[in-house]
């Protein structure tokens, strides 16, 4: 653990640590209320953070001014990148693969058929934690233009292939 904000005899000090520009006390401290921000979150903030108040000349509560909360930073998608394997002529297989280097949680992704005409996919062809969409046996009307959606809580992004058969 390091410490990383204190207040002390009327004085806050901001230790140097990687934090130091971007937190700091919500509300003056007199007020009693001695929530803390960080601006501009980065995923690395993630982690336990904790309180400790020492009141004093009170020796009622030693060791019980503590509060501790987990700090989980939230990331979207990187853009995905697509990908086709396989050999696309008349009655192979192939499989679109999606992949996303970042994101937390780790995000799902969902592939569909937009061009010529919408069509939404389902497993077994479809694997949503994998990002793999698999194509058998295939015909001339499955060319067209396939979007693949990366998503978790924080955000989307997509990517898309052209599919010639």
């Amino acid at each position: 653990p390091m410490q990383i904000l204190t207040y002390l005899d009327g004085v806050t000090k901001v230790e140097e640590t990687e934090l130091k520009p971007r937190v700091g006390f919500l509300y003056p401290v007199l007020t009693h209320n001695i929530s803390v921000f960080i601006n501009a979150t980065r995923e690395h903030d993630s982690g336990q953070y904790m309180c400790t108040v020492n009141v004093v000349n009170d020796i009622s509560s030693p060791g019980k001014n503590v509060g501790i909360i987990n700090l989980t930073v939230l990331v979207p998608p990187a853009a995905p990148a697509c990908h086709l394997h396989g050999s696309p002529t008349v009655g192979a297989n192939v499989t679109l693969s999606c992949t996303s280097k970042k994101g937390k949680p780790l995000p799902t992704y969902q592939w569909q058929r937009t061009t010529p005409t919408l069509q939404v996919f389902f497993p077994p062809a479809q694997d949503r934690a994998k990002g793999t969409l698999k194509l058998t046996n295939l015909s001339l009307d499955m060319a067209g233009l396939y979007v693949c959606m990366a998503e978790n809580r924080a955000g989307s992004a997509e990517c898309s292939i052209v599919l010639e058969v």
